[in-house]
């Protein structure tokens, strides 16, 4: 009997990180537009397609792990979001800076923030302190829990608990010198 030439050919890693973390990827993607009002904002199932489209050009995944790939997710998020912003800062009418809220969590209090003024302030941020950088973009943009982010960066859950504090005041003094 000759082989089944209808088989399903292999997935390659990405398929089958995105297949078996799709739920999770929706999450992050809600929780990175939640705040946002408009007719021109992503939805979090844009986004994730987005995210897969910008993840699939990279021919590197190999076997990640969960948290490897969320934290790479959480990398391509931010990257999808300030790139619509920066479309939509460049439409003849109604372009401006587009708002998100970030939750007190991410700063001191609550406030609006625009999309573009924390992607500038995150670069400047990774210029000064690369890992500092990272725990801000894994934990916003990928929700990863401490715990997680101490996982993918390989240091202490207390160290990472430092950085989130500092990176929060520094982007809250940062934010609040651009108004």
């Amino acid at each position: 009997m000759a082989p089944d030439s209808q088989a399903e050919p292999e997935r390659d890693p990405l398929d089958r990180n995105v297949a078996g973390l799709y739920a999770s990827l929706r999450s992050m993607a809600r929780r990175a537009v939640r705040g946002r009002t408009g007719k021109r904002i992503l939805e979090p199932t844009e986004l994730v397609h987005e995210c897969y489209l910008k993840l699939a050009k990279s021919r590197s995944l190999g076997q990640l792990s969960r948290t490897e790939f969320l934290a790479l997710s959480a990398s391509a998020i931010r990257s999808v979001l300030v790139d619509h912003a920066r479309q939509l800062e460049t439409l003849k009418h109604g372009g401006g800076h587009r708002r998100v809220t970030l939750d007190a969590s991410v700063l001191v209090e609550r406030e609006e923030v625009d999309l573009l003024g924390l992607d500038a302030a995150l670069t400047k941020l990774a210029r000064l302190d690369p890992r500092m950088a990272r725990v801000v973009e894994l934990r916003f943009f990928g929700g990863l829990e401490i715990e997680e982010v101490a996982a993918t960066l390989v240091i202490s859950t207390r160290t990472v608990d430092h950085d989130w504090s500092m990176a929060k005041a520094w982007l809250h003094r940062e934010l609040a010198s651009e108004r």
